[in-house]
């Protein structure tokens, strides 16, 4: 992956370097409060592994934010190919994030998910670029308004991988932006 770069940010591949703060964003209780796990070291490991293949592999993924001026790692944010949710065809395109707590509210997120919807539009020729949350969730869906999103409640599920021991966490959300109102958007901030 050709690294990224916003104003304040750096959407890169991850490195070594990253591992803890990957663990910390993955075991944390306020950042996975809408999901019904943590995750340990090892899976931790696991899983910014997989990620870093799928970026290497595919040019793009949930990838590492950085800090431009510090050179510290915030979190991930980047889209990525769904198949995990049966009522999606398996080549939505989903743009997701996490960050640790300190960096939440400063627009970061926002920031970084612009540069990968101009790229998941632009580079990687998509219709449609969607988002989903816990229904609960309003930072999240907060985000997606920002980015233009709209809500699509006719398409709103029950996660599948959510267990049933964790009833108020299956229902999510689902937010769509198409190419043609991204576009819009675009010039109308011009």
């Amino acid at each position: 992956m050709k690294p990224i770069r916003t104003e304040r940010l750096i959407l890169r591949n991850w490195e070594e370097r990253d591992r803890e703060l990957f663990h910390r964003i993955n075991s944390d209780d306020r950042v996975m409060e809408f999901f019904p796990f943590r995750r340990d070291r090892a899976e931790t490991d696991a899983k910014m592994d997989e990620f870093r293949s799928w970026i290497a592999e595919d040019g793009f993924g949930f990838a590492a934010a950085e800090i431009a001026a510090t050179g510290e790692c915030i979190g991930f944010v980047g889209l990525l190919e769904t198949d995990h949710v049966p009522s999606m065809p398996s080549d939505t395109m989903e743009i997701g994030w996490r960050l640790a707590p300190e960096f939440w509210g400063k627009g970061y997120v926002t920031e970084a998910a612009e540069a990968w919807l101009a790229f998941g539009f632009e580079t990687l020729d998509r219709d449609e670029i969607v988002s989903f949350a816990v229904a609960d969730n309003h930072r999240s869906t907060a985000v997606m308004k920002r980015l233009g999103m709209s809500a699509d409640p006719a398409r709103d599920f029950d996660h599948p991988d959510i267990p049933d021991s964790h009833p108020a966490l299956k229902r999510h959300v689902f937010y769509r932006l198409s190419r043609q109102n991204w576009q819009a958007r675009k010039r109308a901030a011009v």
